[in-house]
């Protein structure tokens, strides 16, 4: 059921409520065009076809590694594809995702005991806030192009958690455009 904050009403989030997004991991992320419509290009001998907007996805993806060098970011695999984009995105240690020990009388050092909770509200240097300003500038460039585009409004999220996880996941997304190209052709007869 969906809940009113601030007498308007709004859906839950889906992201993990007992993780903070700011953390020291990799992630899989999937981002869709809105309706699914097809801005990107086309898939053809089992290979993406990049066309004007496809190749801005590119671009600003690539740039969002560039111009974040203060929260540590690593690029895994990625894929545009016709409707949506994979990647994986890590955010190593940084300024932001390092709290500072608890000093006590006795105990120096002291990590915090309870488990931090995602935060809600104003979101900045994590997860969100990077595919926030990456749909951003992918938006201002593609309307220069079709004033139609547009992204849905949320992104699919998955935390990697061990290095077959993040194996297994890099193969889906290189494999991703020929098994696009096998499951259009077995749709169409």
């Amino acid at each position: 059921m969906t809940q009113r904050f601030r007498g308007k009403y709004r859906i839950q989030s889906t992201r993990a409520q007992w993780w903070d997004y700011a953390n020291n991991a990799a992630y899989f992320i999937t981002i869709c065009t809105q309706d699914r419509r097809h801005f990107f290009g086309t898939i053809s001998d089992a290979k993406m076809g990049l066309n004007e907007i496809g190749k801005i996805v590119d671009h600003e993806w690539k740039r969002t590694f560039d111009i974040r060098p203060d929260m540590n970011l690593w690029m895994g695999e990625f894929v545009v594809m016709p409707n949506h984009f994979h990647a994986i995105i890590g955010i190593g240690k940084n300024k932001y995702n390092t709290k500072p020990p608890i000093e006590t009388q006795c105990i120096a050092s002291l990590k915090p005991q309870q488990p931090t909770k995602n935060k809600f509200g104003p979101q900045s240097k994590n997860l969100a806030s990077i595919i926030r300003g990456f749909k951003s500038a992918v938006t201002i460039h593609a309307r220069k192009i079709n004033p139609q585009f547009s992204w849905q409004s949320r992104f699919h999220d998955h935390i990697i958690r061990d290095q077959k996880s993040l194996e297994n996941i890099s193969r889906y997304i290189f494999n991703n455009p020929a098994v696009w190209q096998r499951y259009r052709k077995n749709e169409n007869g």
